[in-house]
């Protein structure tokens, strides 16, 4: 009689139990895809509304790297009646001041196009410290100015600006 009884229990609870498997399943999948939906639409959210600030800092970072550029900086701010020094402290500030303005363009482009931007600067600083060693203060600026673009004429890689712009048109290419 008791092994009658516990096929009986066992007639209603294997029913119950499998009913109860299938909708724990059922269940646990549809949270898993509603939570993974809600996760697309927030990331979908997050990049529409942080896309166009992403793009404007790549765009100033692009300006950046052109207002530093050594032909640009030497044609904007060199003056005939300038000193090689002055126009020699004249650039490493201009440089300074152009990358001060923009710092807070890093929370925006990748870690690896900041670090690359900084060694620009550095690279372009060093560079002009280096040229500059070499020339007397009193002379004109116009040769320190012929130094520096002769320096970028004779060196075969490329201008470290040149580089860093190909580097962020690169990375912007992968945004689309």
């Amino acid at each position: 009689m008791d092994f009658t009884v516990f096929l009986e229990v066992l007639k209603y609870t294997i029913p119950g139990l499998v009913v109860f498997a299938a909708s724990y399943y059922t269940l646990n999948s549809y949270l898993a895809s509603e939570n993974k939906r809600k996760n697309m639409e927030i990331r979908s959210l997050y990049f529409r509304e942080s896309l166009p600030i992403r793009l404007q800092a790549y765009e100033r970072m692009t300006l950046f790297l052109e207002r530093i550029s050594p032909n640009n900086l030497i044609y904007r701010l060199n003056k005939p009646e300038m000193t090689a020094h002055e126009l020699h402290m004249l650039l490493i500030q201009n440089i300074k001041n152009e990358f001060d303005h923009n710092l807070t363009q890093q929370l925006y482009i990748s870690p690896d196009s900041w670090l690359m931007i900084v060694q620009v600067k550095e690279e372009l600083i060093s560079i002009f410290n280096r040229i500059a060693m070499d020339i007397p203060f009193e002379v004109p600026s116009k040769e320190l100015s012929r130094r520096i673009i002769e320096y970028f004429i004779n060196t075969e890689q490329a201008i470290p600006t040149q580089k860093a712009l190909n580097t962020l048109k690169q990375e912007v290419s992968k945004i689309f």
